[in-house]
């Protein structure tokens, strides 16, 4: 595999983030310190892959490390978070955000722990990572390519890449840190790629050490949560989770937790949903929908220990737990339905994940009732107003009655015009008042 010239590094980066990367370039040779492309990006450019995220790897110069070449290079209106615990910096603007940490090395308290880092060399770097596919690093200052060609590649990455292999770095490597077994499904999942044979005897002597049950659920969680946003760019989450019940991952997270079979077609289905444009990421997370769809087929008890172990809490847990019941709700009244209106009440009011979960679920008619409402209904403003109803005399609950029924009719067609609303809102807030009675 062909070590990449810079200016083809250069070109693969997403455009917003290219003109940040080359000051970066500039300001690193200025102070003399080395840059590196490292990791998942690298993997990906090897690859073919389009770049999403860039992660920049430096070794300190006189004038600093990571945090000096971000403050000196930041570009006008940047933000600038650091980890000093980890080493990291994140350079945050406008149209994206860059990644850049100091080589170091680390060690682990204890299996499943949060690493201890501290300042190392390049190669140590490298030999702390998952998996040798993302054990590689392209150097992007004059001095760091003297030194290490076009490719840094200490552990055999590129090989791996053409065999599409994941292997991992040393023995105890799921061990020191059990979420890599979660990645690795995902990347399996997205790429292709097999476990190598050593790796799986690695899994397993972690999954006899009872490795997974020191992991917290916050850390388990975030990397499901990655698994189910690869959803968004094509990935089968049913794939990825298929690989870890063949591992026997899933039920070292939780015992009993499985994929069950009639969950598999509708995860398959959410990563297509969820590139369609009635889906607003600003209003939900696609991992609590993939949760939500995983987790219904099993009884309620265990998806409770199963929502637990993900540290999963408050009022979206209670919405996760019940959502079985609710979509069976759901799909009562809406294969029921008599038009667009009756469908815009049932729905009225949903959260957008457990929507999602339910639009995946369903059988086709009432898909396609789901969608159209997401797509098309749910935005559309009615005729009339609140506010336009109390003018005319309407209180209480007369005008929450009069505006459902107007907007029923008016998503079924009844109702066409602004007079005629007006006019059904009377009428039903008429039938609503008692009639007084003869003195």
């Amino acid at each position: 595999m062909r070590a990449p010239a810079l200016r083809d590094v250069l070109r693969a980066l997403p455009a917003a983030a290219r003109p940040l990367v080359e000051q970066l370039i500039a300001t690193a040779e200025a102070q003399g310190a080395g840059l590196h492309l490292v990791g998942g990006p690298v993997r990906d450019l090897l690859l073919g892959r389009p770049l999403g995220d860039v992660d920049l790897l430096v070794e300190p110069g006189p004038s600093g490390g990571a945090e000096a070449l971000a403050r000196a290079a930041a570009p006008e209106g940047a933000q600038i978070v650091t980890h000093e615990r980890f080493g990291t910096v994140r350079m945050e603007w406008q149209d994206g955000a860059v990644d850049l940490a100091e080589v170091r090395r680390e060690s682990y308290a204890h299996p499943g722990a949060l690493p201890v880092v501290e300042p190392g060399e390049l190669v140590e770097d490298l030999a702390r990572r998952d998996f040798t596919v993302n054990a590689m690093a392209v150097p992007l200052t004059r001095d760091a390519r003297a030194a290490g060609g076009g490719l840094v590649d200490p552990e055999g990455g590129a090989a791996d890449l053409e065999g599409r292999v994941l292997r991992v770095l040393h023995r105890v490597s799921f061990r020191d840190d059990p979420t890599r077994a979660l990645r690795a499904a995902r990347f399996s999942a997205r790429l292709g790629f097999h476990l190598s044979r050593g790796s799986r005897g690695a899994l397993r002597d972690a999954l006899r050490e009872g490795a997974f049950g020191r992991v917290s659920g916050d850390r388990l969680r975030r990397e499901l949560e990655k698994l189910f946003d690869d959803a968004g760019a094509g990935m089968d989450p049913a794939l990825a989770l298929r690989r870890l019940q063949e591992w026997h991952v899933l039920g070292a997270l939780e015992p009993g937790l499985e994929l069950p079979r009639t969950a598999v077609t509708p995860l398959r289905r959410l990563g297509r949903a969820l590139v369609a444009p009635w889906w607003s990421y600003a209003r939900f997370q696609p991992w609590a929908a993939g949760l939500a769809v995983w987790l219904a087929p099993l009884g309620p008890g265990l998806r409770r220990r199963a929502l637990r172990r993900l540290a999963v809490r408050g009022d979206r847990a209670v919405r996760l737990l019940e959502f079985p019941r609710q979509r069976d709700r759901w799909l009562s009244q809406l294969t029921g339905a008599r038009g667009r209106g009756a469908v815009d009440r049932a729905l009225q009011g949903s959260d957008e994940e457990r929507l999602l979960a339910l639009a995946v679920s369903a059988p086709v008619p009432v898909r396609r009732r789901v969608v159209r409402w997401a797509g098309e209904d749910r935005g559309r403003r009615a005729l009339i107003g609140g506010a336009e109803l109390v003018t005319l005399g309407l209180d209480g609950p007369d005008v929450g009655r009069a505006l459902e029924a107007v907007r029923a009719a008016w998503l079924d067609g009844v109702v066409r015009t602004r007079d005629d609303a007006l006019a059904l809102a009377r009428e039903v807030a008429g039938r609503r008042r008692p009639r007084a009675r003869a003195r």
